[in-house]
């Protein structure tokens, strides 16, 4: 379910909560489905059961999951989640163009490696 880079740079609990709002953007987790339980999940992926606690405290106060005392935690009927995702894309997009900028680095080069990335991730694409 989770491949980790345990060499990132991003925390641990970052790349669970960013795969677990990839699963439900990609229709892979529905609304009302039960994730797997903190610590199957920590024992399954190899880390500290706090660590999947801290990603999904994070995903609760982003309406992404609930979660119910006794119960478990399950994907959230909130929000239009694939909006709220892309929106947050592009808001992460926004940040990291205000950065280029300070380190000078130009619209051409920004569309070129935007460009680049794409064609690369629709390679990746048609190999699955």
């Amino acid at each position: 379910m989770f491949e980790l880079d345990f060499r990132s740079r991003k925390p641990i609990y970052e790349q669970i909560c960013d795969k677990i709002k990839e699963l439900i953007a990609l229709g892979d987790l529905k609304t009302g489905e039960q994730l797997p339980a903190v610590r199957a999940l920590a024992k399954e992926i190899g880390i500290n059961h706090n660590t999947i606690q801290k990603a999904f405290a994070q995903l609760e106060r982003e309406g992404v999951i609930i979660s119910i005392t006794g119960k478990g935690s399950f994907v959230s009927g909130d929000a239009d989640h694939k909006a709220v995702f892309r929106q947050g894309a592009l808001e992460e997009i926004a940040r990291v163009i205000e950065k280029n900028l300070i380190y000078h680095i130009t619209l051409e080069e920004v569309i070129e490696t935007a460009a680049e990335v794409y064609r690369k991730s629709s390679e990746g694409q048609e190999g699955k």
